[in-house]
């Protein structure tokens, strides 16, 4: 039957793979299935969240998914590749063939420019020489936790001409009771194949920036209207959950 409301989800997970693990069983209930028109893999079916607020409590107790032993199923992510992900989000190192990197975007932003007449336009990119992560841990040493101002931006007004936008576009933190938390938003966010190595990434910046501040580490809350699994991943996500059943969704859907 066709829905006529938005159908948000709420996920209240201990660590990490618990978080995983649900989103998954989660997605195969009450995901929207539909056909990308535009943007990446467009063609490709996605079946995707309305809305999903997910809480983690202890993020850090296991970071990386854990695979059921005699399950042929690939593991999504790994430290090792967590560990160089860190690195990825701490620097400000890219490639000459990247528009931005979600390091770049914390420590080192930059606008780009393009100047010059029509037809021999020269790109050029303008320092906005702040460090968001330092800039949030100075702001707690210094000024104290009772603040709503301690904000990273990814996102710019121009990312919208991005052929690939950036899918994190907000970490927002929080000191209290003791703890720092996330608050984080993706606007697209793929659940096989980012989610865990996303998570895992920014509970090692969150664990880092906390040691700085002084405080303990805390709790995560993400939110995203596009939390998703692209069709490759529908049987896998159905063998880790031991769903054997169909997917919830409408046969006219995925003609």
């Amino acid at each position: 039957m066709e829905r006529e409301f938005l159908e948000p989800v709420f996920i209240d997970a201990f660590d990490l793979n618990d978080a995983w693990f649900q989103c998954l069983s989660a997605i195969l209930d009450k995901g929207h299935v539909y056909t990308i028109t535009s943007g990446s893999y467009a063609g490709q079916k996605r079946l995707e969240f309305d809305l999903l607020t997910l809480r983690v409590r202890k993020p850090s107790h296991q970071i990386i998914p854990v695979i059921p032993e005699g399950m042929s199923i690939p593991a999504p992510t790994d430290m090792d590749y967590i560990q160089g992900y860190l690195s990825y989000l701490l620097t400000g190192t890219k490639t000459n063939t990247e528009d931005y990197t979600y390091g770049e975007r914390l420590v080192d932003p930059k606008v780009r420019l393009k100047r010059g007449a029509a037809g021999k336009e020269m790109a050029e990119e303008l320092p906005l020489d702040v460090n968001q992560v330092e800039e949030v841990i100075k702001m707690y040493k210094e000024k104290g936790f009772g603040t709503n101002q301690a904000t990273m931006e990814i996102g710019m007004p121009s990312d919208i001409k991005l052929v690939d936008p950036p899918c994190l576009r907000l970490i927002d933190t929080r000191v209290r009771y003791g703890k720092l938390h996330f608050i984080l938003y993706f606007r697209s966010w793929d659940l096989w194949g980012g989610m865990p190595s996303n998570l895992g990434g920014l509970q090692l910046v969150k664990q880092y920036m906390a040691e700085e501040i002084g405080v303990e580490d805390g709790e995560m809350v993400a939110l995203s209207k596009g939390l998703h699994l692209y069709d490759y991943a529908w049987d896998l996500a159905k063998l880790r959950t031991n769903k054997q059943r169909p997917l919830a969704f409408a046969a006219e859907e995925i003609k």
